[in-house]
């Protein structure tokens, strides 16, 4: 091995079909977008350099911008709050039972592999005011609110909406990630514990909380990225409506 960890030719040769691809497809797509967000750019005629005029327009004059980046951080820090703590309350309670666990677990993890476009169509549906969740209540007495149309407050209601459909859809998978977690820790461990008098609680918090931190920071990352990306829900649910109030960074983009 260190023979031919010391051949830094063949490495080299080893690496290089990786690396200029690597090169080809994100590095020099990445430089060449930096230069063309500083320039005044229309596909179809030369860049002309302007320096930071788009960014100036984009910060100071848009005003969806701002809107997209306050639904997108709000989306974001609701996201991961909700998805990590239900999450791995449903591992926890989950990994502690024995019949119909398997059942439990299929239940909770089958939305997140279903299509976000489709299942954004069909809770549109669901909470439209004429044929949805509204005309149920209306058989009631009661008077439902616009869900998707309601354009008051700081985080209107459909970004709420929008937000817990994303948490009914993804819960699965942080809670798949955290049970893979638990269930790789070793059982001797507990029973040491319970031997010298720990509660299931003292268990959790002192046991399983500290050996699933990586799984904690991968599942937080994955949360965060997954957040500021999002698109499919938003789109199909409100296509960014009413008047701009549900955009977010990937809508305003496209």
């Amino acid at each position: 091995m260190d023979k031919i960890l010391r051949n830094k030719k063949a490495i080299f040769i080893f690496i290089a079909p990786a690396l200029i691809m690597f090169v080809l497809v994100l590095v020099i797509p990445m430089v060449q977008m930096v230069y063309y967000s500083l320039c005044d750019y229309a596909a179809l005629t030369p860049p002309k350099f302007t320096g930071l005029a788009n960014y100036k327009k984009l910060f100071f004059q848009d005003s969806t911008f701002k809107i997209a980046l306050k639904n997108s951080i709000f989306f974001m820090i609701f996201s991961a709050i909700t998805q990590q703590v239900i999450g791995l309350g449903l591992a926890v309670m989950l990994t502690n039972i024995k019949k119909g666990r398997n059942l439990f677990k299929n239940i909770y993890y089958l939305p997140s592999v279903l299509s976000s476009a489709a299942l954004g169509l069909l809770w549109a549906f669901m909470f439209n005011p004429k044929i949805g969740i509204n005309n149920l209540l209306a058989q009631f007495g009661i008077k439902g609110p616009l869900w998707l149309m309601d354009s008051k407050g700081f985080i209107v209601l459909p970004m709420w909406v929008i937000a817990f459909v994303a948490l009914w859809q993804y819960v699965g998978q942080n809670m798949m990630l955290y049970m893979a977690q638990i269930t790789g820790i070793s059982r001797d461990i507990y029973e040491a514990s319970y031997i010298d008098g720990a509660s299931k609680t003292q268990s959790f918090r002192y046991i399983t909380l500290p050996l699933i931190k990586p799984m904690m920071v991968t599942s937080l990352s994955l949360n965060c990225i997954g957040s500021l990306k999002f698109f499919d829900l938003v789109y199909n649910m409100t296509q960014g409506g009413p008047n701009h109030r549900t955009e977010v960074l990937a809508t305003e983009l496209f």
